[in-house]
């Protein structure tokens, strides 16, 4: 789903001079659904949503707690098959155990994102470290499938993994510091190799703080609330909800107008293709995601090539 509500009206600047980017307007603000995912944990999300499938590149954001899990009580996911898209696991508290059929096994901790690109598929699990497991603790998690386009769907699955030490954070000067996981803002980009052009970021606003960002026009851009009461142009913001919004400017604005609040910015450039979706497969029609059923059926899918 590509937003294109909104029209921005350019005028001639003085020669060396470069127009103040306009303020992006709301499109929409989407109430997110609760489910259970993988062995039974809870998630909130935001969308695919009937009122919005998906925001092109983006397929899904998944947020897990925060909670506080007493022993033995945390989940994860099992072995399960991916193809066609990414999936970016950003652990901000607690600490998950992944491995797959390409090989791939390690901790991902706090403030550590894995970026799994599943490409020709993949089978991988994510599951609450042995710790986490025995001695309980907290947990939080966000899950955000990014789609592939169909001349990228057949890379060799592979992953990248950064944290803290390698992840850029960078004051607003109020309070507040920005995690930039992919993309470029304040100075800094974040560390992953990305197939397309694509911003998140983890904001963390102080009291009546703001963060402002700047993105091509013509990217699809969305608001997340992970925690607290945001606000974006003409839209208040309670926890959990997201805000599409205008392709008509340049500038995205969000505030925290009364207590602190933590939010996900995400901006991308649209892929304009055919999504065909069938559970943890993504492609561009229905024979394609019948072909990647049957591949994992019989056991072809998630071998890399690498």
């Amino acid at each position: 789903m590509t937003t294109t509500t909104g029209t921005a009206t350019a005028t001639a600047a003085p020669a060396g001079t470069r127009p103040t980017p306009s303020t992006r307007s709301t499109v929409e603000v989407i109430d997110p659904v609760h489910t259970l995912e993988g062995a039974g944990f809870p998630v909130r999300r935001p969308f695919p949503v009937p009122e919005l499938p998906f925001l092109d590149p983006f397929l899904m954001i998944d947020q897990t707690g925060p909670l506080l899990l007493a022993p033995g009580e945390a989940k994860g996911a099992p072995d399960h098959p991916h193809r066609g898209f990414e999936a970016v696991s950003y652990v901000i508290e607690g600490a998950m155990e992944y491995a797959d059929s390409a090989g791939h096994r390690g901790v991902t901790g706090p403030g550590d994102v894995q970026w799994l690109t599943a490409g020709a598929g993949i089978v991988h699990s994510n599951m609450p470290s042995a710790e986490l497991l025995e001695r309980g603790g907290r947990q939080h998690l966000v899950q955000i499938w990014v789609n592939l386009p169909a001349r990228l769907k057949g890379l060799p699955p592979h992953t990248q993994n950064h944290g803290p030490g390698t992840i850029p954070t960078v004051p607003t000067g109020d309070g507040g510091e920005l995690t930039v996981i992919a993309g470029s803002t304040h100075g800094v980009t974040g560390p992953f190799d990305t197939h397309l052009p694509v911003l998140l970021v983890h904001a963390r606003l102080a009291a009546g703080g703001r963060a402002e960002f700047t993105v091509p026009a013509h990217h699809n851009a969305a608001v997340y609330v992970l925690s607290g009461a945001a606000a974006v142009p003409a839209a208040a913001l309670a926890d959990g909800r997201l805000a599409v919004l205008a392709q008509d400017g340049e500038r995205i604005v969000v505030t925290a107008p009364g207590d602190a609040a933590e939010v996900l910015v995400l901006a991308g450039e649209p892929i304009g293709e055919p999504v065909a979706r069938g559970g943890p497969f993504v492609m561009n029609t229905v024979e394609e995601l019948r072909q990647a059923q049957a591949d994992f059926a019989a056991g072809r899918l998630g071998r890399s090539t690498s």
